[in-house]
């Protein structure tokens, strides 16, 4: 489900049109992220930590409506659930897209997830389906603790979608840390939002028995 955003009475019309204009209107941030109760956890209950990674960045995007919403054509929507399209290794070094539907029970999306997966393997898929903008695209670079990223978008036409990526965690004494690049589009939303996305997801990695029930 999604609703039409009405442009001459939202909060940031004056932003919107000032960055709808530019060329690139994209910004990112990087930051540090501490995973230690989250690696811990996720290693105690023998999950996988990218698909349980995917599940935290999504489920704290979906609570923060400027992560749902996007731009469409000269109207600006939102959508009620946003959902992963991420990167997996289908081939030896190639990689290829995998979209799968979020849903709050991390089993029910686990499992749908491993089947994607798996029904990937030896294929390459990068279409994106065509319409479709309730996604949120996410990839991770485990060889290189990065301290920035950027990500390719359309120019010629609009493109709103997040962008999320973490790099190789790092052990530091008793910590682990890992980075964490967030990128969107500010003619939708500001640092502010952002740093929101952050604070969260901090939370979440903080207590993730509260987040993944299994």
């Amino acid at each position: 489900m999604e609703r039409k955003i009405d442009i001459n009475t939202w909060p940031r019309k004056e932003q919107y049109n000032l960055f709808r204009q530019m060329d690139y209107p994209h910004f990112n941030i990087c930051a540090q992220l501490d995973i230690t109760n989250f690696y811990t956890f996720v290693k105690a209950k023998n999950i996988s930590f990218y698909t349980a990674m995917i599940y935290m960045t999504t489920k704290i995007a979906n609570e923060i409506k400027a992560f749902r919403y996007r731009i469409r054509g000269q109207e600006v929507v939102e959508h009620d659930r946003i959902h992963p399209s991420f990167t997996i290794l289908s081939k030896p070094e190639v990689f290829s897209f995998c979209s799968v539907d979020f849903c709050q029970n991390y089993h029910d999306f686990s499992q749908n997830a491993e089947e994607k997966k798996n029904d990937l393997k030896g294929h390459v898929n990068l279409d994106d389906e065509p319409g479709r903008d309730d996604s949120i695209y996410i990839t991770s670079l485990p060889w290189v603790s990065f301290t920035s990223v950027s990500h390719p978008v359309h120019l010629k036409s609009v493109d709103s979608i997040p962008r999320i990526a973490w790099g190789k965690y790092e052990k530091e004494k008793d910590r682990v840390r890992i980075p964490f690049s967030v990128q969107v589009n500010h003619a939708l939303m500001d640092g502010y939002h952002v740093g929101k996305y952050f604070e969260m997801m901090q939370e979440a990695l903080d207590r993730p028995e509260e987040h993944i029930q299994l």
